[in-house]
């Protein structure tokens, strides 16, 4: 859907109180009449409230008029305010003759060179640019430019606003070199000039922004909007018409990063403060009605955006000439919403008359007159006209490199064009480079967005970009045998997969070992905000107002998404230097750090659709899609396969038969072993040869499930092949070198949960990040307390005697056992080489415990009941319970409970493993593409470089086995993920059912432990 600028057009207003020129007119008393409705519609005029200043205006003019006569320059002044006025209320045909009445009196009477003629030049300018009569505005604004600075000096205010001007008709162009240095100049003088906080300086601030927008540069344009909106609220009020621009700009923003519920209201705001204070018929209202249709558009809500775009049609029919830009905008977006509908009957002659009007009114070389051929090319394509549509493809693709440079998003959408109607036309060996580069642009802009994106606004971004995707994900399906697609595919893969979890541990390392205290201090703050948030959503409203608890929610929300932003923004530059490989790149270099007797196996959930429609006439949002699996093999030497396995419900119930045949010591396990061996694992192994080392990186709800348990109807995959588990085969690249590896082996285990639970005497007492500063805190946690109140928390020996057994292998080890073993001690320890943790875990899900096992179990609180069930941070219903947890009658669960939100604050950067000996670990949202939301992710976020978790209710006996052998492989020198494997396999003589042995899986990095090793002397 395409926009046309929203145009920021500011004429200087002048007084030209010339009295002495008056002589004895001064006397007259309708002089002084008409200078206070003068100073009246001039002070209505900076309020916004055009309408109401245009009766004092033209009282003004009046009765000077009839004092002075037709040629006097107060008079030029009273038409130059009247001009204004009828500019601002969209009306530039009754604007017109007014600047040029007032110009020519100015002109007769002051020179050519006046500042006061520069400002009816200005005005002039303005309307042609209005009117996309560009090549009249130009020397008008340049003119004007030229006698302000001979006039007033190079820094004057006014000699901005020229600037400014001058600015906003380049971008009109797509002449993005030659606005920019001029909004800066415009920008830096009126700061100098006016002060920070002057609300041209937000004209400034706005017009940079849009420039940024415009070019696809989000995270440089969002700042200056945000500035720019404070600043009009503060000194022009909220019910502004320059507030709304502000708003609305912002939203449109939003809207292009596939933010619609943050969009939303500001459009709706927008909308209410130009309605009220501009009057239901003005073209800003037609611009802000087309927005939100544009919106509701792009979320396929159809009925809610034709009424929209129909009404902001007939405004501006009605205010502007038929050949206006802004009609055909309206046009064009209607056209659109037919086409998505296959009402191409009824778009073509809209974007045929769009296309007329734009090539008329803007030139032939155009970036909007390139969007209206791309979208009837797209019309012809719908129906199967390709000869039709290709060369305006090819036109449109030629004006918008010429006009934004090859990287823009514009680009990007020409192109895929482009690929869909030669792929139509059976020509992929001229597809596929054009999908490389649509891929190309798209990671940049990615990479220019993550660095200053919030995680919540980073993961938003990241499914916005999926349709791509999921489109080189299909074309692979259908084209499996085509090297270039895999390779493309694959490059998609490793850079796009786990994502999210990737920059957020990025901006964690980079505020642990490169910023300063003031940085760790604000996420600290975040951190506490952040549970805030979800505290509040656990408990509901409370005592609250059902509109006073929404406001809670969205201060806290927005509270925290901006110390977020804030961190992100600060460490960008210092993680922009560990930028990721490129996409030509990526492939090469994660084949180049597979061992030599190695496969890496990505698994793939995305969304299939045809790439081409499967008859004419079909449109695009309505091609079938359906979830499937695909998945992609890479061996050492290069040779890329890649295998459908195809559709997503089998494989997943098939996931979850086996899962549940596993939590159980005593369910039938072998059948649900096998099936899904056939569907997930069996394809692969012609592809995997004589390779048993796998790096295996799942994706949906295969990241749940343990493949050394999979049965291929002779035996195990545990005795035939070593998994590792990796987020995505980037986590083969190598690690920065700068970070110090710790030493030291912590071991909290055998909580003691009657215990006070506070740190050992003498301890610092400090609250812990789940400390609420709210009454709300308590209302939190009170179903929760009450679901407590009556429960025994059995002990857990086991984790006892895991814990000594670790120590006499490791008598360096660090034991926390008792009441030392608090979530005090945990949140305040020094950065450990090996942090080990047995206790009670939990995950929120209803089900029943097993005697003598590691889990909370049915505790409604924290099992999906009326408190929990519907929480929106999967961070909040995973965790571990520590001392103290009998102890709930006199102390808050928040004491002893700690989460995966509080984990992923942590400083594990030089923590090579940690291991998590209690329940359910690995459990948490499944979010495709972008891995488990739970505990395994917060702490690989954190910076651990392994992590052991587990994925069912795991035994206290046989847990206690299986770690003591772990750590005796790993002192012997084995790989932290082999030695799993060799402990699995101890157990597994004693206990054959993989409930016992195969709970625990390991995710990354499967090298020795460098701080077990005997340090050098």
């Amino acid at each position: 859907m395409w926009r046309i600028a929203g145009w920021t057009v500011v004429v200087v207003l002048c007084c030209a109180t010339s009295w002495a020129e008056a002589g004895e007119e001064q006397t007259d008393p309708r002089l002084s009449q008409a200078q206070t409705a003068f100073e009246e519609a001039t002070k209505l005029l900076g309020a916004g409230r055009y309408a109401e200043a245009i009766t004092p205006g033209e009282q003004a003019l009046e009765l000077r008029k009839a004092v002075l006569g037709d040629a006097h320059l107060e008079v030029a002044a009273g038409l130059n305010l009247l001009g204004e006025l009828y500019l601002r209320q969209g009306d530039p045909t009754r604007a017109e003759p007014l600047f040029r009445r007032a110009l020519a009196i100015r002109e007769a009477a002051l020179g050519t060179k006046h500042p006061d003629v520069a400002t009816s030049l200005s005005g002039l300018g303005s309307i042609y640019l209005t009117q996309g009569m560009y090549d009249q505005a130009e020397p008008l604004y340049e003119r004007v430019l030229a006698i302000r600075e001979a006039a007033l000096g190079k820094q004057h205010p006014d000699v901005a606003t020229s600037l400014n001007n001058l600015a906003n008709l380049y971008v009109d162009q797509g002449l993005y070199d030659r606005a920019e240095p001029l909004y800066e100049r415009a920008l830096a003088i009126r700061e100098a000039a006016l002060g920070k906080q002057h609300p041209k300086v937000a004209t400034s601030l706005n017009s940079l922004a849009f420039l940024y927008v415009d070019q696809g540069m989000y995270s440089r344009a969002e700042p200056l909007y945000e500035r720019a909106l404070a600043i009009r609220e503060a000194a022009l009020g909220k019910q502004h018409p320059d507030v709304a621009s502000s708003l609305n700009n912002l939203a449109i923003l939003y809207v292009d990063q596939g933010m619609y519920s943050r969009a939303e209201p500001l459009h709706e705001r927008a909308l209410a403060i130009r309605e009220a204070v501009l009057g239901p018929q003005h073209p800003e209202v037609a611009s802000t009605l087309n927005n939100l249709a544009i919106l509701y558009w792009e979320q396929g809500m159809y009925s809610r955006a034709e009424p929209l775009h129909e009404r902001a049609l007939a405004i501006r029919e009605a205010a502007f000439s038929k050949q206006h830009p802004a009609i055909a905008q309206s046009l064009n977006n209607l056209a659109i919403l037919y086409m998505d509908q296959g009402m191409h009957i009824r778009a073509e002659p809209l974007y045929e008359r769009a296309l007329a009007i734009r090539e008329a009114a803007l030139g032939k070389q155009h970036p909007a007159v390139a969007r209206a051929l791309s979208n009837l090319a797209n019309l012809y394509m719908e129906q199967g006209m390709y000869s039709r549509a290709e060369p305006l493809h090819e036109r449109a693709l030629a004006i918008q490199e010429a006009a934004l440079g090859k990287q823009h998003p514009d680009v990007a959408k020409s192109l895929k064009g482009l690929v869909r109607l030669r792929l139509a036309r059976n020509q992929r060996a001229r597809a596929v480079p054009l999908l490389s580069r649509i891929f190309s642009i798209s990671e940049s802009r990615l990479r220019q967005e993550a660095l200053d994106f919030s995680e919540s606004r980073l993961a938003r971004f990241l499914q916005f970009l999926r349709s791509d995707e999921d489109f080189l994900y299909s074309l692979l399906r259908a084209h499996p045998g085509d090297a270039r697609v895999r390779r493309l595919a694959l490059s998609s893969v490793l850079l796009r997969k786990g994502r999210s979890v990737e920059e957020t541990a990025s901006t964690s390392r980079t505020i642990y070992l490169r910023l300063g205290d003031e940085d760790r201090n604000t996420f600290e703050r975040l951190r506490s905000l952040r549970t805030q948030l979800a505290a509040l959503s656990h408990q509901g409203p409370g005592s609250l107002s059902p509109a006073d608890y929404q406001r809670r929610l969205e201060s806290l929300a927005e509270q925290g998404d901006a110390l977020e932003t804030q961190l992100a923004r600060h460490s960008a530059p210092l993680r922009a230097l560990t930028a990721l490989p490129s996409p030509e790149q990526i492939v090469d270099r994660v084949t180049a750090s597979l061992p030599r007797d190695g496969a890496l196996v990505e698994f793939v959930a995305y969304v299939d659709r045809p790439v081409v429609p499967t008859r004419p006439g079909t449109p695009e949002p309505q091609l079938p899609g359906e979830l499937r699996y695909l998945a992609l093999v890479l061996l050492p030497n290069a040779t890329l396969r890649a295998v459908d396995l195809g559709p997503a419900a089998a494989i997943d119930q098939a996931a979850a038969s086996f899962r549940d045949a596993l939590a159980s010591s005593d369910a039938a396990w072998q059948g649900p072993a096998q099936t899904l061996h056939s569907l997930v694992f069996r394809p692969l192994r012609p592809l995997l040869g004589n390779v048993r080392r796998v790096f295996l990186a799942p994706d949906g709800q295969l990241n749940l499930v343990p493949f050394a348990a999979l049965h291929d109807g002779k035996g195990m995959l545990v005795d035939s092949f070593h998994f590792t588990y990796l987020t995505s085969g980037k986590d083969l690249l190598p690690r920065p070198q700068d970070i110090p590896t710790s030493r030291s082996v912590v071991v909290l285990a055998d909580p003691d949960f009657g215990a006070s639970p506070s740190t050992a005497p003498g301890a610092p007492q400090q609250p812990s990040a789940l400390a609420l500063r709210s009454s709300s805190a308590e209302r939190f946690f009170s179903t929760l307390r009450a679901d407590l109140a009556e429960r025994t928390w059995v002990s857990l020996p086991g984790t006892r005697q895991e814990a000594e057994a670790i120590q006499r292998l490791l008598p360096r080890a660090q034991l926390f056992i008792g009441a030392e073993a608090s979530k005090q001690r945990l949140l305040e320890l020094p950065t450990p080489g090996v942090l080990h943790i047995a206790t009670h875990g939990f995950f929120l899900e209803d089900s029943a415990t097993p005697e003598a096992s590691r889990a909370v179990g049915h505790v409604n609180a924290l099992a999906g009941g009326p408190a929990t069930q519907n929480l929106p941070d999967p961070l909040l219903r995973s965790g571990l319970i520590l001392s103290g947890a009998s102890a709930q009658v006199s102390h808050s669960p928040e004491s002893f409970l700690v989460t995966a939100l509080e984990l992923a604050g942590l400083d594990l950067w030089g923590t090579e493993l940690v291991v998590l000996s209690a329940c359910e670990t690995g459990r948490g949202d499944v979010k495709l593409g972008q891995g488990v939301y739970g505990m395994r992710r917060a702490l690989i976020s954190a910076g651990a470089e392994t992590v052991v978790s587990s994925l069912w209710k795991v035994n206290d006996d046989i847990t206690m086995q299986l770690m003591r052998g772990y750590y005796r492989h790993m002192l012997a020198g084995e790989p932290r993920v082999s030695a799993l494997r060799e402990a699995m396999l101890e157990v597994r003589r004693a206990h054959p059912h993989p409930y016992a042995w195969a709970p625990f899986i390991a995710l990354g990095r499967n090298a020795p432990l460098r701080s077990l090793a005997a340090p050098k002397r």
